[in-house]
């Protein structure tokens, strides 16, 4: 008897929780969401996109959660369409339990900024894919100009834009990357009056120690003032244009 009485209640728990379950997540389904929240996780690093700019992406696809009920919202209908921003990294979209739609929102991270002659102006992320530059926000990262392709950009230019960033005193002493129409490129330093001749990127990284013993042991000797041009594209030595 003491058996069937346990198995009794446990049978009436059971049918209490599967009733209640179902009752509440009707009553959540019928709940009208009181409001839409956005967080720009990394908005103190980066301004490319606004709250108000995914609030109004959202409108405009007609996917707006305020005043609908939680049946009628697809969380995941909004984050794909954040996710259209090309300035946009990734994106969550869910409901809290005060009756709200939440988007957390991360941006894409540039490392390079290209002024184009063929190809316009674009970033290059850390992801290596091409980015659209923003209205609102610019970012301090190197300048490359010049005859530049997405892949060259892509690849070479984001290699050497990586080593730039992870390197300070180099990042914050070259100006500009300019590339000619066989893709060798020159550097415009911000000291000195003079542009740095580098050919290909290949072995960039020697070429740029070369410069620095040149700079100790010739620049700092004669003076910043005497050559147009120092030339790196040699093994084992350095070829200065006097003014």
């Amino acid at each position: 008897m003491k058996k069937i009485l346990i198995i009794l209640i446990a049978a009436v728990v059971i049918g209490y929780l599967i009733f209640s379950a179902s009752y509440f997540r009707d009553m959540s389904r019928n709940r009208v969401c009181e409001s839409f929240g956005v967080v720009i996780e990394d908005s103190a690093h980066y301004r490319f996109v606004s709250t108000q700019d995914i609030v109004n992406l959202v409108k405009r696809y007609d996917l707006d959660p305020v005043g609908k009920t939680f049946g009628e919202i697809n969380t995941l209908a909004i984050r794909d369409t954040i996710l259209a921003n090309r300035l946009v990294e990734s994106a969550k979209v869910f409901i809290t339990p005060a009756g709200s739609v939440m988007a957390t929102v991360s941006q894409r991270k540039p490392v390079l900024r290209v002024i184009s002659d063929v190809k316009g102006n674009f970033y290059v992320d850390n992801e290596r894919r091409i980015m659209p530059v923003s209205g609102n926000f610019a970012v301090y990262v190197p300048v490359a100009t010049g005859a530049i392709d997405e892949e060259f950009a892509r690849n070479q230019l984001s290699d050497f834009a990586l080593f730039l960033s992870s390197h300070p005193d180099w990042d914050a002493w070259i100006e500009q990357i300019v590339v000619q129409k066989d893709q060798e490129v020159e550097l415009i330093p911000r000291a000195g009056d003079f542009r740095i001749i580098m050919g290909s990127l290949d072995d960039y990284q020697a070429k740029l120690a070369k410069f620095a013993r040149f700079v100790d042991e010739g620049l700092n000797v004669v003076g910043w003032n005497r050559y147009s041009a120092i030339n790196l594209k040699y093994d084992n030595q350095v070829v200065c244009t006097r003014k």
